[in-house]
């Protein structure tokens, strides 16, 4: 054996340090935690711990690939590398030359599991270059993040580490059992040490099971629970009024928004007892140091960025801020010393409009007012057949003859199933590129530590390759990761691990500070979409919110190629015993948008009134071919345009074989 340490830059907070074992065949043999990591040395998830499998999976793209059959029953030729960039970059011109112009050219890109280099360089620089629509990444994180911007600007997140310091600890919308794992060890080092736990969350997760106290809200009311605490704060006189003065702008206008939200009115709306959110406003009025973990679960949803925004205003008028342990910690993108500013030579063409990601379905299908059907869609990092809201419409646009798409990846997904050419993608254990956190301040080198399999290119090579063939300047698309990493790098070389901030050194309002001219938060945003956070009631004839939470699995729909979550329905009993419901019996679950059976499961862990289906099924693990996406509506959120797919309102019944058997 041969051990290598690198890292791993896939979609996860905690970017893992890897110890990796190649056998004499030059295969992966084992994939385990790396020390150093102050994070994340000791273990790593079960997903990349079997990393392998998905490496060496039967699905693995080896070759270029040309479409044979029908779009969607992946019938396909081989093909060598200049016959298919040679196709897409004809196609390429002939959409930007049609009638539509540059416009006729959808770059669906995410790339949130692959490296800084391959997801930030090439592949944007080659559309920005041809000057096709910007698709922005609507999908996850851009409400919250847009909150964040517009209360803090470019404020640092909390350090995770700085947890153990805190006496009073809330997890509001965050999952860290399945998506965050590294950080459950800090907070059980901070209960060791006294402190106070409090998690805000539709279910009963894992962490929750340890909290001194669990507010199980109702799907897209955190807005009013978040109001109704400032309002509790105000009352009892426990506004910081110092701090605020100090540091906050906006906070009476917060204040008089938060008026209508009695303590009555918001255990109403927000299905929790008044006795509890009076608790919680006692405990983050007393107990100091208060260390906030904002998550992505109140953002999905149609009052996705209030609640964000007034989650992050209750933290400023309380004052929990400016000694070690307390804070918000929520993203720490863009923390590394990297920009793409050195990537570009000269002037860009202004791109033909920006559209939103939770759009692309309907733009496919001419059902978008203003937008035409694009002709050349470009898929790379993702699989929106399996991944996006509306999920229907997303189908019926890939299924369009009339549109050539072009999908690079590693495994025949969902979406490539739909493509024309199918390119074959490096996995971060076959290139170089550095692992920048979203979840610490640490900077990592990833290291190819096997040979390529198959003919397989990373991201920035078929940029190149379309680039040489699109007339564009090679010199500016060297897809060297040395060359690429030190035009992008802003204060020298990456070392193999690097700490950014030493724990204790990010205090907010003391080490890092809101960035506006005042340098104070923003409770009120006058230039934003968003000025002040506000509550909309969903009207809808379902009765029932489906909510599509992440699992120990995947990560987004990576590895439920081989290890997927099963696909069941999780149903409190209270809502199953009205309805007949049996545990394990196959059940219907419908909206106006899409039809679906599945087994049921009756959990306890869930609220009454929500039920549960996992995020990132593929479609194979439903007979009927749909997801819970299927049933996620086209809607986007208050700010941003984010995804709402915990706006998905549905029913539940005995599927007609099931009745005739109960």
């Amino acid at each position: 054996m041969a051990t290598f340490t690198t890292a791993c830059p896939l979609d996860c907070p905690d970017t893992c340090s890897l110890s990796v074992d190649v056998d004499d065949q030059g295969r992966l043999a084992d994939v385990d935690a790396a020390p150093g990591n102050p994070l994340t040395q000791g273990y790593i998830c079960h997903k990349v711990k079997h990393h392998a499998r998905r490496v060496y999976a039967p699905e693995r793209v080896r070759t270029p690939l040309v479409r044979v059959g029908p779009k969607g029953e992946e019938r396909f030729r081989e093909a060598t590398w200049d016959e298919a960039l040679d196709l897409v970059a004809d196609r390429l011109q002939e959409a930007m030359g049609g009638d539509g112009g540059p416009a006729g050219v959808l770059p669906y890109v995410y790339n949130s599991s692959a490296g800084a280099v391959a997801s930030a360089a090439l592949t944007p620089l080659l559309f920005a270059r041809l000057g096709v629509p910007e698709v922005a990444h609507t999908i996850c994180a851009a409400t919250a993040g847009q909150a964040w911007d517009d209360t803090f600007g470019d404020m640092l997140s909390a350090d995770p580490l700085d947890v153990s310091h805190a006496g009073l600890v809330v997890v509001w919308g965050a999952n860290p059992t399945v998506s965050n794992t590294h950080l459950l060890p800090l907070i059980t080092e901070a209960k060791r040490n006294g402190a106070r736990l409090v998690v805000i969350d539709p279910r009963r997760t894992g962490v929750a099971h340890r909290a001194d106290l669990h507010l199980a809200v109702r799907p897209g009311t955190d807005v009013a629970l978040a109001y109704a605490l400032a309002r509790l704060l105000r009352e009892r006189g426990a506004v910081d009024r110092a701090f605020c003065d100090d540091h906050a702008s906006g906070v009476e206008e917060y204040l008089t928004a938060a008026e209508e939200w009695s303590l009555r009115r918001a255990a109403e709306v927000c299905g929790v007892a008044a006795e509890d959110i009076d608790e919680l406003a006692t405990m983050i009025a007393t107990v100091r140091p208060g260390f906030l973990r904002l998550g992505w679960g109140p953002e999905r949803n149609r009052n996705g960025g209030s609640s964000c925004r007034a989650i992050l205003g209750l933290w400023v008028l309380a004052g929990q801020f400016g000694r070690r342990g307390s804070g918000v910690m929520a993203s720490l993108s863009g923390t590394a010393p990297l920009s793409t500013a050195g990537l570009v030579a000269g002037v860009r063409p202004p791109p033909a409009g920006c559209v939103n990601m939770n759009r692309v379905g309907a733009i496919l299908c001419g059902e978008e007012p203003g937008a035409s059907p694009a002709r050349v869609l470009f898929v790379q990092g993702a699989n929106p057949a399996a991944t996006a809201p509306d999920q229907l419409t997303m189908l019926r646009g890939l299924a369009r003859e009339d549109l050539f798409t072009v999908v690079h990846d590693q495994v025949v997904t969902d979406t490539a199933r739909y493509a024309d050419v199918v390119l074959p993608a490096t996995t971060h254990f076959e290139a170089d590129d550095v692992a920048a956190s979203y979840g610490s301040f640490v900077l990592q080198r990833v290291t190819a530590v096997i040979d390529r399999v198959g003919e397989s290119r990373t991201n920035d090579e078929v940029a190149a390759g379309l680039a040489v063939r699109l007339g564009l300047d090679p010199s500016e698309f060297d897809p060297d990761p040395r060359i690429l990493l030190d035009r992008m790098s802003t204060d020298g070389a990456v070392a193999p691990l690097r700490v950014l901030r030493e724990p204790g050194a990010t205090v907010q309002f003391v080490d890092t500070l809101p960035t506006f001219a005042d340098g104070r938060a923003r409770l009120v945003a006058t230039d934003s979409e968003l000025p002040l956070p506000r509550y909309r009631a969903l009207d809808s004839g379902y009765p029932l919110t489906l909510i599509s939470p992440a699992t120990a699995k995947t990560i987004n729909s990576m590895f439920a190629e081989f290890d997927p979550p099963r696909a069941v329905l999780s149903i409190h009993p209270d809502d199953a015993e009205p309805r007949g419901l049996v545990d394990g019996a196959t059940i219907r679950v419908w909206n106006d948008q899409a039809t679906l059976e599945l087994p049921c499961r009756l959990d306890v862990t869930m609220r009454p009134g929500v039920c549960a289906m996992p995020k990132g099924l593929w479609l194979r693990s439903l007979p009927g071919g749909v997801t819970a996406n299927g049933l996620a509506p086209a809607t986007v959120s208050d700010l941003a345009g984010g995804a709402c797919f915990n706006d998905a309102r549905v029913d539940v019944a005995m599927a007609p074989e099931s009745e005739a058997v109960t």
